[in-house]
Order: C-alpha cells, then sequence, then structure tokens
C-alpha cells in the first residue's frame, strides 16, 4: 500500500517512501551543501554514501524510517532514522536545502522522528554531528538530545570535532 505524503502549510510535502534516485541524489546534495557551507571535502560525500548504503542494505521499514522533503517535484530536505542493537536507533543525514530552512520543517521532521522512535519502542536515539552546525545543535538539544561525546577528526577533509547526542526515550 502507498503511503500518501504529508503536505505542510508551505508547500512541502513529505514521504516515508525511498524510490529510484532518492539516496544517490541525498548524497549528491550532502556533497555540494556541506562543500559550499562548511567547506567539508569529497571525503564526506563518500561518507553519506556508505552511510546511505548500509541503510538501504539493512531495511527494515518496520524499523526504519526517512522523511524525503519535496517541492515542485525537487528534493529539498531528508532525515533517516536507522535501527542499532539493544533497541537503539541512529539518526543521520539530516539537512534542508537553503530555500527552506526557517519555514518550521526541521521541526516538524524531528517531531515524526521522535514520534516514530517511541512507536517503535526505542530505548533511545543517537546521532553524530561535528562541532561547526550550531543551527542543528539547537534543533536536536530543544527535542531533549544531549552532547555525549566529542572527538577530534579529519575525516571530512578538514579539522573539527565530532560530536555524539543522545536521546533517552524510555
Amino acid at each position: 500500500m502507498m503511503e500518501e505524503p504529508l503536505i505542510t502549510a508551505n508547500g512541502v510535502s513529505i514521504r516515508t517512501t525511498i524510490n529510484p534516485g532518492d539516496l544517490g541524489y541525498i548524497m549528491y546534495r550532502h556533497g555540494k551543501l556541506y562543500g559550499k557551507e562548511y567547506n567539508y571535502g569529497v571525503s564526506f560525500e563518500t561518507y553519506v554514501g556508505y552511510g546511505l548504503y548500509e541503510f538501504y542494505k539493512n531495511y527494515d521499514p518496520l524499523l526504519d524510517r526517512v522523511w524525503i522533503c519535496e517541492k515542485n517535484d525537487k528534493i529539498v530536505g531528508f532525515l533517516l532514522l536507522m535501527h542499532r542493537e539493544n533497541q537503539t536507533a541512529q539518526l543521520r543525514y539530516f539537512y534542508l536545502d537553503e530555500e527552506t530552512r526557517g519555514l518550521g520543517l526541521g521541526n516538524q521532521l524531528m517531531l515524526a522522528l521522535v514520534e516514530f522512535a517511541k512507536e517503535k519502542k526505542y530505548k533511545s536515539v543517537y546521532l553524530w554531528t561535528t562541532d561547526d552546525l550550531l543551527a542543528a545543535h539547537h534543533l536536536y538539544k530543544k527535542y531533549g538530545f544531549r552532547l555525549t561525546e566529542e572527538k577530534p577528526s579529519t575525516e571530512f577533509g578538514k579539522s573539527l570535532k565530532e560530536q555524539r547526542y543522545d536521546l533517552m526515550l524510555t
């Protein structure tokens, strides 16, 4: 059964099905966006590609979810939740194109993710991010995520700190 996309007040539709081309486009957009805004290198784009491959290879529609945001048939945002061991899930690859920021879409996606995680009885959700994504940190903290780990990294073509945030649901 095909799920109907949710249409937001600002004309963005959100679907939870994966279509051919979606994952490749998400890899491409991450590479372009993070290269432009944060000076991340090609290694970041390949990191995203590997993670998307891992997600789809282990994809279980009962435990995992994507939220793909589209406006005028163009993907403008993305978020996924993937299952991990011990009733834990991981939030990955959250992004919004510049033209969709400030419209409340990030809040809508985070709320959907937390509700889905609770519905699936996950004990916790974690994510990895970097210290230079300040707007993302604010959003994660707003939904109860707490910084639990930091480590220096040069993984994405520049020096930065990778940060783990955890949300306890039980």
